[in-house]
């Protein structure tokens, strides 16, 4: 088996199980101000736009409410139709600036489902390729990623940037 180091992942690691940890991840970063370095490209009345700082592809988003709650049911109406407003809008605007030939929309509910942050809802959308699932992720159990975040974020921030009727 080849072994493939990934030495970012260890700061992630350790803050989601550090005893002094400050709580959400996601809750940190929809309060954090600097939006390029938490990666956040918009913030809406209810919910917000983050790039996914582990990403399955490039352009993996994530809508997640302000809100810390894992309860999709009781989601207000307000957040809800924002959630899925916001959903629909990055989905155009990464059609727009990545041209993927297609989508993996939604979220995993609960750690038993897989969700890496079952306390704090949040839908994922992963653009795709034809052919971005070759024999790295299959065969050699590693997944490529073909460019780097703040790249991505430059491309796309412009387009969030420009959505004014929330």
């Amino acid at each position: 088996m080849e072994i493939k180091f990934t030495p970012w992942r260890m700061a992630y690691i350790k803050s989601a199980d550090a005893p002094d940890s400050s709580g959400c991840v996601l809750c940190d970063k929809g309060r954090a101000p600097d939006n390029a370095t938490n990666l956040v490209l918009y913030r809406g009345a209810t919910c917000y736009v983050i790039m996914n700082l582990y990403p399955y592809n490039p352009g993996h988003l994530m809508v997640t409410p302000y809100t810390h709650t894992a309860d999709l049911p009781g989601l207000d109406a307000a957040t809800a139709a924002e959630l899925l407003d916001l959903t629909r809008r990055s989905v155009a605007l990464l059609g727009q600036a990545l041209a993927p030939q297609g989508f993996n929309i939604g979220m995993n509910l609960g750690r038993t489902a897989g969700a890496g942050i079952d306390e704090h809802l949040h839908m994922h959308i992963v653009p795709r390729w034809n052919g971005d699932t070759n024999f790295m992720p299959i065969v050699g159990g590693t997944r490529l990623i073909p460019e780097a975040l703040d790249q991505t974020y430059a491309v796309l921030r412009p387009l969030f940037d420009a959505i004014t009727d929330v």
